[in-house]
């Protein structure tokens, strides 16, 4: 029902005595439909040979040789993973798990990564 006097969408945003409604926030407006939205799940992965010294992960200790990396990022939390090349297991790298205030970053935090772990030259 719309107030006295108006009728249909004229009185969309409008109260029943016809005073404007206070704005309202709506979370999640403007969010891309894709898997998970913006902020929603994303992983970008490279892969990589770490120098003499391997990457340290928390599960397994030292991994070295041919491996992926992959850069993960969820519910605003950056988190780097290895595996051997073509595994299915990863391991979480040591100390890599960290605050993005902004999913946008995940590119640059995944290309720093790429350049440290990355020395296939030794």
């Amino acid at each position: 029902m719309t107030a006295a006097g108006e009728s249909g969408p004229s009185a969309a945003g409008m109260t029943a005595d016809g005073t404007a409604e206070t704005p309202a926030a709506v979370p999640g407006a403007g969010m891309v439909a894709d898997s998970g939205g913006a902020a929603g799940p994303q992983a970008r992965t490279t892969d990589i040979v770490p120098g003499p010294g391997g990457v340290m992960t928390d599960e397994v200790g030292v991994v070295t040789g041919d491996l992926t990396l992959r850069t993960e990022y969820a519910d605003g939390t950056v988190t780097l993973r290895v595996q051997y090349k073509d595994a299915d297991e990863w391991y979480a790298v040591t100390g890599t798990s960290v605050t993005l205030a902004d999913p946008a970053g995940l590119d640059a935090v995944h290309g720093v990564a790429v350049g440290l772990l990355n020395r296939p030259e030794g």
